[in-house]
């Protein structure tokens, strides 16, 4: 508790002055949202807290910058909004939170207590709405309640499986009067999350590690939550596994080290999709076999057992059956691994994997990662390429939801954790600009670029007015195809080139609508266009050189570009793609 929290122990003071002192008590220093008629009496001695209060310009961005400064930081992000359209319009950004296990809190108003349930002015019952996507959520109706509840909810949001938490407090709660007393010990009856894995768990997983001769390392974004990157490189080569990093564990393990595979899935790379198919062991570390990795789940490694660590146990066995359940705190689980993998290689018992090392490293050289350079135009993969290249490892980059989300994954190298946020389990479009904003405000500190396509770009990109005059100068690559990107690809694909609502540019003139670099100067950042691949890295670094209001750089790439490889919703990932038409040939002996 901080001190001024401390001080206020045992004051008399409003509900609202109670719920700012929790808070800072809590630990908040900043705060993203928007007031309203039922949140409104918190507002005012927010005013006089130590809080910084950043004011969106709409709940939505409250809800994903909050997701960005946590993802960026480890700490708990926090919105706000008031009762009925305030809260409901931060559903989508709790949704994302609960899909990538985010931890952050969501203070919302509500309408008195002697209102709920009469359809009141602005009323919506948001812990009903919102309790399929919340870790918990609590509804005070008692100002005495609200320092437990404000405790007890992050606790519940950093602790265990990460998650979202939404605190709903009735405006008369905070209007009547109380007595502040923040509590000494928590009583959460029920939640005793396991963070040391189980002793003879350990032995088993160490067993098969030992007796597999195809073994990969897959790990998944809880290595991340967990921060478990630097266990994890030690345990990588420790045994020297192969390493393929989910969507949402890039940065987890280096891009550059000679184990890593890249990024499984239906955009990964071949030799990742190949490692996870052809092995006899995953040894699965944080992540949960969504569907978007294994592809037709029946079809899905079907020679290998499977040791699935997990913090939440409910995702064990949930996809894939576990030949060894493991229930644990990644970075406990990892730490635990490696001793006992140096206890059997002192008593002279190592893995042999000589072969399939070979052979893994084999199709990762003869199926590189690449892209087609138009004859005309700018192709995004080298944009993307050149902004990771030019902007460097320590980079903080977000992005949207499509093509520029992929090939951002896939040709930018990432060598540090917490490096690459994006929305991997819900697939937020308009999640990239106000998480960057939240990951600014977090690392201020870092250069934090947003990726984006121009069709996220025009669902949140009101955050810019947020950005420029709070003082918080992030940096945006639109990768402007005209197009919904990967719905068009899509319909290239699959519904024979019927582009049915994906054109963004549906006028016969030269006028792009909207014009980007206009957009961006009316919203008092600096605009730049780029057409063509010479352009790009003058572009880049001048957008670099630019450390004291946002950037938005219009990079108009080629509508046609598509990202591969790929394999096709619901297909095998036997039946993976590099390129159209073109699938990988690899023969592989027995090992």
């Amino acid at each position: 508790m901080s001190a001024s929290a401390a001080s206020q122990q045992g004051r008399e003071m409003t509900g609202a002055q109670s719920l700012v002192t929790s808070l800072e008590a809590a630990g908040v220093e900043t705060v993203f949202g928007i007031p309203g008629g039922a949140i409104l009496p918190a507002y005012d001695p927010l005013m006089d807290s130590s809080i910084r209060h950043i004011l969106v310009r709409h709940e939505q961005g409250a809800g994903h910058a909050a997701q960005g400064y946590a993802a960026a930081t480890g700490r708990v992000g926090v919105c706000m909004a008031t009762s009925g359209p305030g809260a409901t319009n931060l559903v989508t950004p709790i949704a994302d939170a609960y899909m990538d296990s985010v931890p952050l809190v969501a203070v919302t108003g509500q309408v008195g207590a002697n209102l709920i349930g009469t359809d009141a002015f602005q009323e919506a019952d948001i812990r009903g709405i919102t309790m399929p996507i919340t870790k918990h959520n609590f509804l005070v109706t008692d100002p005495a309640d609200i320092p437990r509840t404000v405790a007890e909810a992050f606790h519940l949001a950093s602790t265990g499986r990460p998650g979202p938490v939404l605190v709903d407090v009735a405006k008369s709660a905070l209007t009547a009067d109380t007595r502040f007393v923040w509590p000494t010990e928590l009583q959460l009856p029920g939640y005793r999350p396991v963070t040391k894995p189980h002793a003879k768990q350990i032995r088993e997983a160490a067993r098969l590690i030992l007796e597999s001769r195809k073994p990969v390392l897959y790990v998944g974004g809880g290595v991340i939550r967990a921060r478990a990157s630097a266990e994890l490189r030690v345990l990588a080569e420790l045994t020297g596994i192969p390493v393929v990093t989910t969507l949402m564990a890039r940065g987890a393990f280096p891009d550059s080290h000679v184990q890593h595979l890249g990024m499984p899935g239906m955009h990964g790379t071949v030799a990742a999709v190949a490692g996870l198919q052809k092995s006899d062991l995953i040894i699965s570390l944080g992540a949960r076999f969504d569907d978007r990795v294994t592809g037709n789940l029946d079809s899905f490694a079907p020679g290998a057992k499977v040791i699935h660590a997990d913090i939440d146990p409910a995702e064990i066995g949930k996809n894939r059956h576990a030949d060894v359940p493991i229930v644990g705190d990644c970075r406990e689980v990892i730490s635990d691994l490696i001793v006992a993998l140096r206890a059997e290689a002192e008593a002279g018992r190592t893995g042999d994997y000589e072969g399939w090392i070979s052979f893994i490293q084999g199709v990762k050289a003869s199926y590189p990662l690449g892209y087609d350079t138009p004859a005309e135009g700018l192709a995004p993969q080298y944009v993307i390429q050149r902004l990771g290249a030019i902007s460097g490892p320590e980079t903080v980059f977000t992005s949207g939801v499509g093509q520029h989300q992929m090939w951002a994954a896939q040709f930018i190298g990432y060598e540090h954790p917490n490096t690459w946020l994006n929305s991997g389990g819900l697939g937020t479009m308009g999640y990239s600009v106000p998480a960057a904003m939240g990951a600014k405000v977090g690392r201020p500190e870092a250069t934090v670029w947003s990726i984006d396509g121009d069709g996220c770009f025009q669902m949140t990109n009101q955050e810019l007015a947020t950005c420029a005059i709070e003082g918080i100068p992030i940096k945006v690559a639109i990768m402007n195809n005209e197009s919904l990107g990967m719905v068009r690809q899509w319909q290239t694909l699959f519904y024979n080139e019927r582009y049915s609502n994906t054109n963004l540019q549906r006028h016969a003139g030269p006028v792009r609508i909207p014009d980007f670099v206009k957009l961006a100067d009316a919203y008092g950042c600096v605009g730049l266009s780029c057409d063509g691949p010479d352009e790009v890295d003058a572009t880049i670094e001048k957008a670099m050189e630019i450390d004291d209001v946002p950037v938005v750089v219009d990079f108009r790439v080629h509508r046609d570009a598509m990202v591969w490889p790929m394999v096709a919703a619901g297909s095998s990932n036997d039946e993976i793609k590099y390129a159209r038409d073109l699938a990988p040939e690899f023969e592989q002996d027995d090992l």
